[in-house]
């Protein structure tokens, strides 16, 4: 298919449906369509891919009862078109402080509309999944949010909402699974196949939506192997240990092109995690505040996608000119946004550039592959991992051990994948996010070029199995030397701290790298303070104080940015409170600190009403500090004279705080 129609399909696709004037027309009609016979709309809002996968799940599922089926992001979906489909599936995702991700938010906000009258969504049948993480206060607020407002415009809910749990023992698929069943059993019950119809069975492959084929299938002479980069060739002294210079000029859209001015080692070289500072700079002027974010697409190994080209058995193909086709009589977008726009696109690059193949495959992706073995103990084995009986078995093959796409391609050797449909049953790569940890005067270069600093631990680690497992992201941006150049995105982050948050009392929260954005908030506070001084020479700044809660492991091998802490003491009111749990024998973490004392953080957060913001690992380190500052609240001073809070007013006090903004939490 020529690209300039994969555009223009993109282009129709992107076109954002939540137009207020639609919506009132919508408002003004007297007839709504009629709904097209056993469909279905799946609307999904992901912030990192995994709705999108839940959403594409469900799908299949629905198609394997003969729906028609349509799967798109929230923000796509004309929301007139939501009355042409028997039921109406929403799966999102929460982001931040019980937000909606990105490419759900201007639907959600086209819903608030003060215009839209209880019987706007009349006729409309939906159910809800919901994908978020209990450590956080607002777990599922999203879902939750729009399940309320579907139901306040008048839409009908005919299956109850599913929630998943990101800290459940067997992650996501141990609620979505059960979901699932019990949902395709009422489907089924509520409408029916016509007699002598039946479901598609799970043994029979779906169609794939689009495909690969040669750009000029007559066009037989191969494009030269590109060389398969030594990623182990020492480098020179300048930068030692970082071998790689890449130039990503892949065609991501909504990306800013940055440059890597520094890659820089901060934990001893003995120590047990590798820490880095990287810096970014951007040539233009660019806008950012305290708590955004930075995505970062990595590319895959040169080396693991000869190995899977070498196993699929791939080589005369993978560097000849491809192009991306679509397979189904209904319109789906592009797999990959952005492809259609890559120049000379070969197997080889798409495989580099845009798939995962060191992700840990979802249940979907046995099945997906169990078509393409002829051996039948592979088949079989492959097959029961998808069954929800074995979901533990699925989760200690998988989860568990961070068993990779390519390692299981490698032990189910049988399995041997059309080139064609590679784009269809290997996921796409997902950007990763990291918090900014720059802020004032280090958001700016001397030569006027916009800084992103970066504090990235580089994920290595031994699974049960005894075998070495590396961050994807991580290990791509270890190895990069300064003067690469990466397609980068800036996105908005959760903690939203305001001009009067900064500048009044505040706790800040944050081991290891979780100091990263409470850095961008410390280094923003002395910008204003320094403003305020040149506007008001002579006259002391009306700020808050600010405590800084850092925890780590060693004062000698872990304590980042130490000496920044002092010069900021200078400029800001600040007092810096470390807890490191190795430095002694009992080990010591931050909520032990808040224990040690509390009554410095009831005067700061209740009597100076001031705010917290708890940054860093999402396990169990929230929760452990939300309980240290709620004993706080009960022993560290008293509302009135000899009348402390008792627990149940300590709680209350603290999901005040959560419910006005003054309790902010983003952990990864």
């Amino acid at each position: 298919m020529p690209q300039w129609i994969i555009r223009r399909f993109s282009e129709g696709q992107s076109k954002d449906c939540s137009d207020t004037s639609t919506l009132e027309r919508r408002m003004s009609d007297t007839q709504s369509p009629r709904p097209l016979e056993r469909s279905v709309l799946i609307l999904y809002g992901s912030e990192t891919g995994n709705a999108q996968e839940v959403a594409e799940e469900l799908g299949a599922l629905t198609e394997r009862l003969r729906f028609a089926t349509h799967v798109s992001e929230l923000n796509q979906c004309k929301p007139e078109s939501i009355f042409s489909y028997t039921l109406t599936i929403f799966v999102a995702s929460t982001t931040g402080q019980g937000d909606f991700p990105v490419n759900a938010r201007s639907f959600w906000k086209s819903l608030l509309l003060k215009k839209l009258s209880a019987t706007f969504l009349n006729g409309i049948n939906f159910t809800c999944f919901g994908l978020g993480d209990s450590s956080y206060p607002k777990f599922n607020w999203a879902i939750r949010k729009l399940y309320k407002r579907l139901l306040q415009l008048g839409a009908n809910e005919i299956y109850p909402t599913g929630e998943a749990d990101q800290q459940h023992p067997e992650g996501l698929e141990g609620t979505l699974l059960p979901w699932m069943t019990d949902f395709r059993k009422n489907l089924l019950d509520r409408h029916p196949l016509p007699a002598g119809q039946h479901p598609i069975p799970d043994d029979v492959q779906l169609p794939p939506k689009w495909k690969l084929q040669l750009a000029g299938e007559n066009d037989s002479v191969p494009i030269p192997q590109a060389a398969v980069a030594n990623e182990h060739e020492a480098s020179a002294d300048e930068y030692p240990g970082l071998h790689h210079l890449d130039h990503d000029s892949r065609p991501i859209p909504h990306t800013l092109c940055a440059t890597l001015t520094e890659n820089r080692r901060v934990t001893p070289q003995k120590h047990w995690q590798d820490v880095r500072y990287i810096t970014l700079t951007v040539p233009d002027f660019v806008s950012y505040v305290p708590g955004d974010m930075i995505a970062i697409t990595p590319k895959s190994s040169a080396i693991d996608v000869q190995t899977l080209i070498d196993l699929m058995g791939w080589n005369d193909q993978a560097d000849r000119p491809i192009c991306l086709v679509p397979t189904g009589d209904i319109p789906s977008p592009p797999p990959i946004p952005g492809l259609d726009s890559y120049p000379n696109l070969t197997l080889r690059a798409l495989l580099v550039d845009y798939l995962d193949l060191k992700g840990i495959p979802r249940r979907s992706f046995f099945s997906t592959i169990a078509h393409y073995t002829h051996d039948e103990m592979h088949k079989e084995r492959l097959l029961e991992f998808t069954n929800p009986e074995y979901l533990d078995e699925l989760w200690d093959y998988t989860t568990r051990p961070r068993r990779s796409i390519l390692e299981i391609l490698h032990e189910f050797d049988t399995v041997k994948i059309p080139w064609q449909h590679a784009i269809s049953v290997i996921p796409a790569m997902r950007s990763r996010q990291f918090s900014i940890a720059s802020g004032g005067k280090r958001k700016q270069t001397a030569d006027g070029n916009t800084q992103f600093e970066l504090l990235i631990a580089i994920v290595k680690y031994q699974t049960v199995i005894k075998r070495i497992r590396e961050g994807v992201c991580t290990k791509y941006l270890s190895l990069l030397r300064p003067g690469s150049t990466l397609q980068i995105q800036l996105q908005p982050g959760g903690l939203k701290s305001s001009v009067q948050q900064l500048t009044a009392a505040t706790v800040l929260i944050g081991p290891g790298t979780g100091i990263a954005p409470l850095r961008s908030m410390l280094w923003e506070k002395a910008a204003l303070v320094q403003a305020y001084r040149e506007q008001n020479p002579g006259v002391n700044p009306p700020i808050g104080p600010t405590i800084l809660l850092y925890g780590g492991r060693n004062r000698e091998s872990d304590f980042f940015f130490e000496q920044e802490w002092t010069e900021l003491s200078k400029l800001i009111p600040l007092q810096v409170l470390t807890a490191f749990s190795r430095d002694q024998q009992r080990k010591v973490y931050v909520q032990d600190t808040v224990r040690e004392n509390f009554p410095l953080f009831f005067r700061v957060l209740h009597d100076m009403q001031g705010s917290v913001f708890i940054c860093g690992s999402s396990g169990r380190m929230p929760q452990a500090v939300r309980e240290a500052l709620i004993e706080a609240f009960q022993h560290g001073g008293a509302p009135s004279p000899g009348q402390p809070f008792t627990r149940s007013q300590a709680e209350g006090y603290l999901i005040g705080m959560e419910q006005i903004g003054r309790y902010k939490q983003e952990t990864w």
